[in-house]
């Protein structure tokens, strides 16, 4: 079975999950306004989204599961509850307004604060307080998934356990984010780690809780972590180079607003690791500026040019694809799933994508 298959044979199953689960909690609910948050929760979670890190806990439980059935659809909607909990939160922390192209969590109540004209706070410390409370919920909502399903409490009690340190991990890799902003500069190595918690981490135990329920032996679990986390590194560098190289018509996102942030991407600190002095001092000063002009934002391009940053990124992108795509061969002689292709698949997606 290839990508597209698996995913257009699952996603509609993911989607109609998430559905009717929280359609339960509005129905649940007798108070008008908590109707209305769980339903903006629902609409936010099936605004859109590729449903990766629930795909691919299904492709890891079909793999390496002596069974083949569905009720794996039910645990895995966790991992996309979490990551939706993230995005909520990620997206007041860096105030953006919309997600997908459509209203972020908090913007959607800033919104609904103007339409019902209420008066006791702002409309937009009324959306960043339901925005909190929104990335709260979203993350508990996704343990009930783990507990209400077909398999053991002893599965159960392993899943919720890596669901709990992902949580900490996602937590830990944001804190370490915010302080690069304050930092004129920092290491590969320091970004490396940092993407690993960010962005690794959850597609890690979104194969992790799969491995889980499939009843993998311990030794293999090794070889499925160093896979996810080599994927979500090299996710996240392909990321930044799409962020301020790719075709805006595509991405749907400015391409310069990674270099107007001085987001430490890894661009931006493989130059200022390349460059010599004036290139990298004139690099820091323009970075460190709280408003760049056109001009400015060309010269950062120019200055990463200089130093071969794209060259230098692709380059560790590879090296991360061939530490992913070594996992992948290790894990080839036990992989009985007719799903087994697709990591491999995804990998070269992963790589070669434009958006």
């Amino acid at each position: 079975m290839n990508l597209n298959d698996f995913t257009e044979l699952y996603k509609p199953k993911i989607d109609i999950e998430i559905r009717n689960f929280l359609n339960k909690k509005i129905e649940r609910v007798e108070y008008d306004f908590l109707a209305d948050y769980y339903t903006e929760i629902q609409n936010y979670l099936l605004a859109g989204g590729k449903r990766i890190r629930p795909l691919l806990c299904i492709a890891t439980y079909n793999t390496f599961s002596e069974f083949k059935d569905e009720t794996i659809v039910i645990p895995s909607l966790s991992v996309e509850f979490l990551h939706n909990a993230s995005l909520i939160h990620d997206d007041i922390l860096d105030n953006d307004d919309f997600r997908r192209g459509e209203p972020a969590f908090h913007f959607r109540f800033t919104e609904y604060h103007k339409k019902y004209a209420l008066e006791k706070m702002s409309h937009r410390e009324f959306g960043r307080d339901l925005g909190i409370l929104g990335g709260d919920s979203t993350f508990f909502l996704g343990l009930e998934p783990l507990i209400d399903n077909h398999f053991s409490p002893q599965l159960n009690q392993q899943a919720i356990s890596y669901y709990k340190s992902v949580f900490h991990e996602l937590c830990e890799g944001v804190l370490m984010e915010l302080d690069f902003v304050h930092q004129k500069e920092t290491s590969m190595e320091n970004y490396i780690k940092m993407v690993s918690l960010k962005t690794g981490a959850l597609i890690e135990k979104a194969m992790l809780i799969g491995a889980t329920y499939a009843k993998v032996s311990p030794e293999l679990i090794p070889l499925i972590s160093d896979y996810a986390i080599n994927l979500g590194i090299l996710f996240q560098i392909t990321d930044d180079i799409i962020g301020t190289y790719g075709d805006e018509e595509i991405t749907g996102k400015p391409t310069d607003g990674d270099i107007r942030e001085g987001k430490k991407t890894a661009l931006l600190i493989s130059a200022l690791e390349k460059l010599e002095s004036p290139d990298k001092k004139q690099l820091i000063a323009l970075i460190e500026q709280k408003q760049m002009t056109e001009n400015d934002v060309k010269t950062v391009r120019s200055l990463f040019s200089k130093a071969d940053a794209i060259k230098e990124c692709n380059q560790l992108a590879k090296g991360f694809y061939q530490k992913a795509k070594q996992s992948l061969d290790k894990l080839k002689p036990v992989a009985t799933g007719s799903e087994f292709p697709i990591f491999g698949e995804l990998l070269d997606f992963v790589l070669n994508r434009k958006h």
